[in-house]
């Protein structure tokens, strides 16, 4: 199955990070497709923190969502993601954005990322890769909803 992951890091080494979590998906029996440029982003909504580093990947993997959701939380774990404050600090965030045509709602996963259509941190890096990806639920591509983001948030690609 097809999956769009959104990484975030805005804890110690962050490029580094980023690395190793692709490698763990890796090691997990993940494929990476493609992969975004890494972009500096400014924190949302807890303002009093770190730049975040993120970076988008396109994903093939026989995993179930249920199953990939388990592997990236180890990834993080493993990584030392401590759970602190909802939107705080993180050394790795690990989310699944879109699973091929799947939704799904239960108390853990949401699928499509209920944030994904508002947030240019995510949409910026997922248009480079897939601007022609629909959204499973509000049915518009990756181009249209970056489009139509009312996010004004800065979002720059890392040189």
């Amino acid at each position: 199955m097809r999956y769009y992951l959104s990484l975030g890091s805005n804890l110690g080494r962050r490029p580094e990070n980023l690395t190793a979590a692709r490698r763990r998906l890796r090691l997990g029996g993940v494929a990476i497709v493609r992969a975004s440029s890494v972009y500096g982003t400014a924190p949302v909504d807890v303002v009093d923190q770190p730049e975040f580093l993120n970076q988008v990947l396109e994903v093939r993997t026989g995993l179930r969502p249920r199953e990939l959701l388990a592997l990236v939380k180890s990834i993080e774990t493993d990584m030392g993601r401590v759970p602190s404050r909802p939107k705080g600090p993180r050394t790795i965030d690990i989310d699944i954005l879109i699973a091929g045509r799947i939704t799904m709602r239960t108390p853990d996963l949401t699928i499509p990322h209920p944030r994904l259509a508002t947030r240019n941190f995510v949409l910026i890096p997922l248009r480079e890769i897939a601007p022609g990806a629909v959204h499973p639920v509000l049915h518009k591509t990756i181009r249209v909803l970056a489009r139509e983001s009312e996010d004004r948030s800065a979002v720059s690609r890392n040189r």
